[in-house]
């Protein structure tokens, strides 16, 4: 068994110069300037003692500048067809740098679950080569056996969360062997000093194929997790489970409402643990996470147990902190579809230098007062 005790269970800028201009002097703050002011204040306090945000963040193809002979996709290398060299890996790095470091409006986020990055390499890079080294960042992470490398990973900081245990879960078709995804990372923390936090961290299958083609995959992962989380449940009642990914469905696809169960706050019944804080588009803040086409939606989600909205004890949500963070320099106008569209790092095969094709999501986590 995995689950064992702890206490019980150890474990773009448009085309104009002065937008250019002001981005780039905007970038170089976030870079130079807010890691050493004002990093003592929690710009969180209100009426708890707010440990922070936790984030979820789809880098998109994170990738070192080494071959892996081990796998037969290196298309991120030197020599590989998107020709990636230090100085392409070093902006990435930075670019996902700013972004987390944005997404705390300067205070950086207590925990963020990543999907896409390729190996402990980039992690040890990311928290110890960037101004995150000033805040103690550790990280969870297992390699996978994806196709082209890329994994899920938990960042964290190590004076907010202790962690308790981890571990993965192998996402198995026993009809297909052939079928190799991302794994499922679990890592549980203590928060607050005494609630324990559990965390599944997700990338499910692409609707690469076609959607519907496609969607049994998905419901794998997604039943995988579900009896994960009734594996928690049945050693702890009334758990925390913070649940996050990128499940390539949206809030309101079988997945999520019928495989993982996890429905909409005002749909829940004695039988639903589960709630997605992601389920109402007007809630979040922007539009929606991804766009394909002149389509967005909302496949990167927060989604936790009803314990945690119920919580008497010290670790508590932040009522209505849901959001999907979507500053203007992530985003880039669309010219074919119109709005706006993902700054992304290639737009094709061509670079550009961007930060990601998804948008983060957060929530508000906090330490309850006496």
């Amino acid at each position: 068994m995995v689950f064992l005790t702890l206490n019980k269970f150890t474990a773009l800028f448009t085309a104009k110069s002065v937008s250019r201009y002001f981005l780039s002097l905007y970038l170089l703050l976030a870079y130079f300037i807010l890691p050493v002011s004002g990093f003592g204040q929690n710009a969180l306090t209100a009426e708890a003692r707010w440990t922070g945000r936790i984030a979820f963040y789809n880098v998109e193809n994170f990738f070192d500048i080494d071959t892996d002979s081990t796998r037969d996709y290196n298309a991120f290398a030197p020599e590989g067809e998107q020709h990636w060299d230090l100085g392409r890996f070093l902006k990435k790095k930075n670019n996902v740098f700013k972004v987390l470091m944005a997404i705390g409006e300067g205070y950086p986020p207590a925990m963020v679950g990543l999907c896409e990055v390729e190996n402990e390499s980039v992690l040890l890079s990311l928290i110890y080569q960037t101004p995150l080294k000033n805040f103690d960042y550790q990280f969870v992470h297992y390699e996978s056996e994806d196709r082209r490398g890329i994994d899920v990973a938990i960042i964290y900081r190590k004076e907010l969360l202790e962690l308790l245990t981890s571990a993965v879960f192998r996402v198995r078709d026993q009809e297909d062997a052939s079928f190799i995804t991302r794994d499922i990372l679990y890592a549980s923390f203590k928060a607050c000093g005494e609630d324990t936090l559990h965390v599944f961290v997700n990338h499910w299958p692409s609707r690469y194929g076609g959607e519907l083609a496609t969607t049994e995959k998905r419901m794998l992962a997604a039943t995988i997790l579900r009896s994960k989380v009734d594996s928690i449940r049945r050693v702890f009642q009334g758990a925390k489970v913070l649940i996050m990914g990128d499940f390539n469905d949206t809030p309101g696809d079988i997945s999520l409402t019928e495989g993982l169960k996890a429905m909409p706050g005002g749909l829940l019944t004695g039988n639903n643990e589960l709630v997605n804080l992601f389920s109402d588009i007007k809630a979040l803040g922007y539009k929606g996470t991804i766009k394909h086409l002149n389509n967005w939606q909302v496949f990167d989600q927060i989604i936790v147990s009803v314990a945690f909205l119920n919580a008497c004890d010290k670790l508590v949500l932040k009522p209505n902190s849901q959001r999907i963070f979507a500053p203007d320099f992530l985003l880039v106008p669309d010219e074919k579809y119109l709005d706006k569209m993902l700054f992304r790092t290639y737009i094709g095969p061509r670079y550009v230098g961007g930060y990601s094709d998804h948008l983060p999501v957060y929530v508000d986590v906090g330490c309850a007062t006496d």
